[in-house]
């Protein structure tokens, strides 16, 4: 059984198409395990958790909310909790009519228990 996991949360009341989501939603996990430097230039988040996630199973579930002001909620309770997370913003370069937009957060990777806490009730995408 997996300790570690990564719940990836994004918003349905958007009404991606099916490629955009599946974008944003990869977006979140990648950046949930690299740090930038001042250069933008990534490379892989070496702490505790994240490095027992790669070392088990790369534990991944979807779900999702139906508001950016649920999505954000979810992330200041991460921030609060010290939880890795990543929020992505889409520059609406495709979507969204160019406005920048909260599509998803990933939470974790980090013990299972944490993320639950948070996430257990949303829905399965």
């Amino acid at each position: 059984m997996s300790t570690h996991k990564m719940v990836i949360v994004v918003r349905k009341d958007l009404n991606m198409r099916k490629g955009k989501l599946a974008s944003q939603a990869s977006h979140a996990a990648q950046e949930a395990i690299l740090i930038r430097d001042e250069n933008n230039v990534p490379s892989l988040k070496t702490s505790p958790d994240v490095l027992a996630w790669l070392a088990s199973d790369y534990k991944k579930v979807v779900v999702s909310v139906n508001s950016e002001a649920e999505l954000l909620s979810l992330m200041e309770q991460a921030r609060e909790l010290g939880l890795n997370h990543h929020l992505v913003q889409d520059l609406g370069h495709t979507e969204f009519h160019g406005q920048k937009t909260y599509t998803a957060l990933a939470l974790g990777p980090a013990p299972a228990l944490a993320v639950d806490a948070l996430s257990g009730h949303l829905p399965l995408l």
